[in-house]
């Protein structure tokens, strides 16, 4: 029987959950989502298949890694593109996409502005092959 008191991640071995009550955080949930997201193959999906016809390489934060940011704020409520700038350095959000800092507001509206039909067709192609795995 597995104790809850501490366990590790499977996907970032780095990063451990105990329950002693220090350092609490209301966004701790979205390590569980991330333990989720690699379990069933999203991750790995989104960095394979997900890219905008930018072609810009030497960006600091990736297209897929964008995606992810933004997936993430959704889920845990943080619904607009302003509060990437309040979570920049948030030690969750940090951790479950393994940076030190987040993308910027700035740096988000200019990726939802290189969205096309392209990255339609992936989005589609991403939600198949999900439904193929689960």
């Amino acid at each position: 029987m597995t104790i809850l008191n501490n366990m590790a991640l499977e996907s970032n071995k780095k990063i451990k959950i105990n329950f002693n009550g220090v350092d609490l955080s209301s966004d701790g949930g979205l390590l569980l989502i991330k333990e989720f997201a690699a379990k069933i193959g999203l991750l790995k999906l989104v960095k394979k298949l997900f890219k905008t016809n930018d072609h810009t390489n030497n960006r600091t934060h990736t297209e897929p890694d964008n995606l992810m940011q933004v997936i993430y704020q959704i889920i845990a409520e943080y619904f607009e593109d302003d509060c990437a700038d309040k979570l920049t350095n948030d030690p969750v959000m940090t951790a479950i996409l393994d940076k030190d800092a987040l993308a910027s507001q700035l740096t988000l509206s200019r990726f939802w502005k290189r969205m096309d039909k392209d990255t339609l067709v992936q989005f589609d192609e991403i939600d198949r092959k999900m439904r193929e795995i689960v």
